[in-house]
């Protein structure tokens, strides 16, 4: 059975997170920020260059970084966000989960909220045990 995490950055070092995935042997993060060049702490950002931001704090340890903006959270300004988030996951199958395909496991689904009951990345959790058979362990 293929198991994956989630984490948020949240209020985190960037130490601590690096510490906590190789804690996990996470071996990629899947970014699922709608805006990932627009973090407000520059080593959690998406930057131009992968020497840079995000991607050269993972490289670091050795974790390997995929940015799926599709699996983003579009509706993050609406009171219901859960549910129409849910339901665009269900409407779409597999459609917007597709590039997982081939991502080193266990990867790790990481958005910027740091807990995961606020987080769309719940939702995307449970898509992927539904649709898939994973399990899935939320680091918080």
């Amino acid at each position: 059975m293929n198991k994956f995490f989630t984490i948020g950055y949240g209020g985190r070092k960037p130490e601590e997170l690096l510490q906590l995935l190789s804690d996990n042997s996470v071996k990629a993060i899947v970014d699922v920020r709608l805006r990932p060049d627009k973090a407000h702490m520059g080593s959690f950002v998406k930057a131009k260059s992968a020497e840079k931001g995000i991607e050269r704090l993972l490289s670091t340890g050795g974790i390997e970084y995929y940015s799926l903006v599709e699996l983003g959270n579009v509706f993050m300004d609406y009171c219901d966000w859960r549910e129409r988030y849910a339901t665009l996951l269900e409407q779409t199958k597999d459609l917007l989960v597709a590039r997982l395909d081939g991502i080193p496991t266990p990867f790790c689904l990481m958005c910027a909220e740091k807990r995961v009951s606020e987080c769309h990345r719940k939702q995307i959790a449970e898509h992927l045990c539904s649709l898939y058979g994973y399990t899935v362990e939320h680091i918080e």
